[in-house]
């Protein structure tokens, strides 16, 4: 006889259906006490771990390589271990109804019991990255790689672009959501109703809350800076989503063969704990206000999906070396190069 459905299960299904749910299921690692959680409040790390899931698979949708790749896993019956997805914000005061810069994300990662894991500067890109570990599972659920472009680094020009562009944002957040959130950061978990009702409001913060650019400013944005072009058309959207695979070279060689849109590198930590590689950025085809006020279609880079091998620690805690969660300035840089191509 089975056994009543855990609550991320019954709250997926009740989001998006059985069927989405169950291809998941399949998909994804799940820690066993995240997917045997009866219930009946969904806890903090429940709901950030539905979300996680959601927001893993809209990246599939916008990347068909990623796509494909899970395909192949499902076809050799192995699971994906996301490790992290990747999103970038502007730290500006004028982006409308919009928080500026990581607080946009932050805001609703805290009440699920997401914190700060890591700072790295990413001065060539004229950025900053923030990881966000969820502290009740931090190796199991995903990390947020969450980077703030600093317009104010940029010429005049390209600073009045930034402005033209982000001032239409307007705030996902509905008061009720606000105020579940509070809800969840006071007593760590909510009602399966109120979860079901602020889950389609988390995920829609992952998209772009702007209106469709200016192809002149696309344009001033993409000379200076293709991260900002990037976030000018895609938002708040995953940059991408990670694959914790245990050995990241061989994963490569094997991609290769296979003719994938797989990187030529294997970015290395200082550390060499943490290695890094990616598939090239899917093309899309986003709408841009022409000076007549027309509409153009025009394509240009979307997200991508990144694979990761991590280490244990050197040192023991508890009897255990934990996985090393850390990330690499460096690596963060070139991995951001693969959304970089405009042409």
């Amino acid at each position: 006889m089975n056994s009543k459905p855990g609550v991320l299960r019954q709250l997926l299904e009740t989001s998006i259906g059985a069927e989405r749910t169950e291809h998941l299921f399949r998909v994804l690692l799940i820690h066993p006490d995240l997917a045997s959680d009866s219930g009946p409040r969904v806890s903090r790390a429940v709901l950030a771990q539905a979300l996680n899931m959601l927001l893993f698979e809209d990246l599939l949708e916008r990347v068909p390589a990623a796509a494909q790749y899970v395909q192949r896993c499902i076809d050799q019956k192995r699971t994906v271990m996301h490790d992290h997805g990747a999103v970038r914000t502007v730290a500006s005061d004028g982006m409308g109804a919009l928080p500026a810069g990581q607080e946009a994300i932050t805001r609703v990662l805290r009440p699920l019991g997401y914190a700060l894991n890591g700072t790295y500067p990413l001065e060539r890109l004229k950025m900053t990255g923030r990881s966000y570990a969820q502290v009740d599972y931090p190796e199991e659920i995903a990390q947020f790689f969450i980077s703030e472009l600093h317009p104010e680094r940029f010429s005049p020009e390209f600073q009045a672009a930034v402005r033209r562009v982000t001032a239409t944002s307007i705030d996902p957040l509905t008061p009720e959501a606000t105020t579940l959130l509070k809800q969840m950061e006071t007593e760590g978990s909510l009602s399966a109703e109120d979860s079901r009702k602020l889950l389609p409001v988390l995920v829609s913060v992952f998209s772009r809350q702007h209106a469709e650019p200016a192809v002149a400013d696309y344009e001033a944005l993409l000379a200076e800076s293709p991260e900002m072009a990037w976030i000018s058309t895609e938002g708040n959207a995953f940059n991408h989503a990670t694959d914790r695979v245990p050995d990241v070279d061989q994963l490569t060689v094997e991609l290769k063969e296979l003719k994938q849109p797989i990187k030529d590198v294997v970015e290395k930590s200082q550390s060499g704990r943490v290695r890094q590689t990616a598939f090239t950025a899917a093309r899309v085809k986003r709408n841009f206000r022409a000076e007549d006020g027309s509409v153009v279609e025009k394509e240009v880079p979307g997200s991508f999906y990144e694979f990761i091998t991590r280490l244990p620690m050197p040192e023991e805690k508890d009897g255990k070396r934990a996985l090393d969660l850390s990330f690499d300035s460096s690596n963060a840089q070139a991995i951001f190069k693969m959304t970089a191509n405009a042409k």
